[in-house]
């Protein structure tokens, strides 16, 4: 593989810079979003495009994920355990009722994504991470349930990241229905660093379980006495992002870094992607590396890495059609720089980075593709908002 490209080293090319009801789908959300309104008459300059930033709604508190109903409703969940539902451009003042029980703390804590299940259209299935507080201490869960209404039903646990702990970062814990079906989450190492490296373990990896919660039979750990049968990756410190390629099907990960190594790994099955042992990072109140180094044998290298650190979350491939300059490119939120960032990839490299809005709209937690192919960003303040990117004109 060829070694990670630093953001802070590259080159001039890395300038800072099917059916009816998808029809029904697509008028139901652009239709909802007609009474929207824009921030400002500013518009905002790519190397590849032209686009405006319109609000669709405000007074979120600390949004994590968003997620599109085939009806046109739209959900967002807040960290502080809430579940909100947007109808008609309107942001519903009752919460989804149901949810399991969520520890929130003034930390990392919280409600985080949603993921709706693949065949939400016919069973109304969808699952939320969250943290959960047990007799050891709060982790992250995995449940699911039906959404009727405004109620969610038959809600089940179908995954506990052990062992549970008393601090209150690193939950990770992004969400994702590939298309082999089988469900991924990533798990941050809730700040025990040595966990990550250990497959006895849940925190500090990305792991994939069925529907139903139950085991893939090719897991790459399962049989292994030591490792726990879920994880698929491990190595990960806290990892907040997670997409899948359009045409590829490869999974992309990213995660925070310490004191800048921030990074974007391709998803390899039974990878070790090195935390702690190696990393790009330095120590919060030291001026030294953290661990052995930035390379050892038999630990992947990313692909992009941050030097110093833009606190990732959220990411999406575009393949929408108002912006065909963007086609393929990864989009992805800042938190520390309230920034949109454009890679563009070339043969599974980052070949152009650009860093776009700069602080405009606060900070950047999620990064979606909706059903009408626009791109829509989550702004992670106590006054939240739900943001479409729409051509210039």
């Amino acid at each position: 593989m060829l070694g990670a490209v630093p953001a802070k080293t590259r080159n001039p090319m890395f300038s800072i810079m099917s059916s009816v009801r998808h029809l029904v789908v697509l008028a139901l959300v652009s239709g909802a979003m007609a009474g929207a309104f824009a921030d400002t008459s500013a518009i905002f300059k790519s190397q590849k495009a032209s686009f405006r930033i319109v609000t669709l709604i405000s007074g979120l508190n600390h949004p994590w994920s968003v997620a599109f109903l085939p009806s046109g409703d739209i959900l967002v969940t807040e960290r502080p355990g809430t579940l909100r539902m947007i109808q008609n451009s309107v942001l519903l003042d009752s919460p989804i009722t149901g949810l399991p029980p969520v520890s929130a703390k003034n930390d990392q804590g919280g409600l985080l994504d949603i993921a709706l299940d693949p065949d939400f259209a016919n069973n109304h299935r969808l699952c939320l991470s969250y943290v959960a507080r047990g007799e050891d201490g709060r982790g992250t869960e995995i449940a699911c349930g039906e959404l009727r209404g405004n109620h969610l039903h038959n809600v089940e646990v179908i995954f506990k990241a052990l062992p549970k702990s008393g601090t209150g970062r690193h939950f990770g814990s992004r969400l994702l229905f590939a298309s082999d079906g089988y469900l991924y989450a990533t798990l941050g190492e809730r700040g025990y660093r040595p966990q990550a490296q250990n497959r006895a373990t849940h925190p500090g990896s990305l792991v994939r379980i069925a529907r139903d919660g139950s085991i893939p039979p090719d897991n790459p750990f399962v049989g292994d006495p030591a490792s726990r049968p879920e994880i698929y990756t491990y190595g990960n410190r806290n990892p907040q992002g997670l997409a899948e390629h359009p045409t590829t099907r490869e999974l992309w990960m990213h995660e925070h870094g310490p004191r800048g190594g921030d990074e974007l790994n391709r998803v390899i099955a039974g990878a070790n992607y090195g935390w702690p042992v190696i990393s790009y990072g330095k120590e919060y109140f030291l001026p030294k590396a953290v661990g052995e180094g930035t390379h050892k044998e038999g630990m992947r290298q990313p692909v992009h890495y941050w030097v110093p650190s833009i606190a990732p979350s959220g990411m999406t491939f575009y393949t929408g059609p108002d912006f065909p300059g963007w086609a393929g490119d990864l989009f992805i939120g800042s938190l520390k720089f309230g920034e949109l960032v454009r890679l563009e990839l070339e043969d599974g490299q980052v070949i152009n980075e650009e860093r776009l809005l700069n602080r405009a709209f606060g900070r950047i937690r999620d990064v979606r593709q909706g059903p009408d192919g626009a791109l829509y960003l989550l702004t992670d303040e106590r006054n939240g908002r739900l943001l479409k990117v729409i051509p210039q004109d």
